[in-house]
């Protein structure tokens, strides 16, 4: 067997992965065309590139097909049930900061806290006769962060891309999404709620606790984990 290593397949999450393990002594290259995801890894005996996005990562980590993953806090926190059970958070890796937010439109000019979303999204219902509408792909962290903090009255409505834009086409009152600078929130006439801060997020090393390995395994992922690993 071997050590499973699985990284973003492309864009700047790849570039930025090879950069760290680089700095550690450790190379990841991709061989072949940027089409064909196979690459290779210099540096260690014993360990194999995986090359899947980004939203993968935390899936097969879970089912044990993949020793080690790099990906977004959170991905893994919205993909994963019971994640404490299957995955372990190896080392915060310093880029692909973001920020999983709830945003409404600013012009709900008494809209700024969750409470304030509460009696919006009550008094919403008893106008329309539905529940507010929040787009978002992030239906787990919603909803936990939503119900730890006693709002109710809403429904999620999926979004997988462009989700700013679904207030203005009237698909949803509001929207849970990653921001890193606010620009598009702000161009989409879109503030944060206060209190809207529902997770950090940075590319993350995480190690699956599924991943079945032998003696050889848990030797080279000592070996591994001592060369990149503060």
């Amino acid at each position: 067997m071997s050590i499973k290593l699985g990284i973003p397949s492309k864009g700047r999450l790849m570039e930025k992965t090879f950069d760290w393990f680089a700095a550690r002594g450790i190379g990841l290259r991709r061989t072949g065309s940027d089409r064909e995801y196979a690459g290779a890894v210099d540096g260690i005996d014993g360990v194999d590139l995986v090359l899947l996005s980004a939203g993968e990562i935390p899936r097969e980590m879970a089912a044990g097909r993949i020793h080690l993953g790099v990906t977004g806090t959170d991905l893994v926190h919205e993909k994963i049930a019971r994640r404490d059970a299957v995955i372990k958070t190896l080392c915060p890796m310093g880029f692909g900061h973001a920020d999983l937010i709830l945003a409404v439109p600013t012009v709900w000019v008494d809209v700024d806290t969750l409470d304030d979303l509460d009696a919006a999204a009550a008094a919403f219902r008893a106008r329309h006769g539905f529940r507010l509408r929040i787009a978002t792909k992030y239906h787990r962290l919603v909803r936990e962060y939503l119900r730890d903090n006693g709002v109710a009255d809403y429904q999620i409505i999926d979004s997988q891309g462009a989700t700013e834009g679904t207030v203005k086409n009237e698909t949803a009152e509001a929207i849970a999404d990653i921001t890193s600078t606010g620009d598009t929130l702000r161009a989409n006439h879109l503030k944060i709620l206060d209190d809207g801060l529902i997770l950090k997020s940075e590319a993350t090393l995480f190690q699956s606790l599924t991943a079945p390995m032998d003696d050889a395994d848990r030797a080279i992922m000592a070996q591994l984990l001592a060369k990149i690993l503060p």
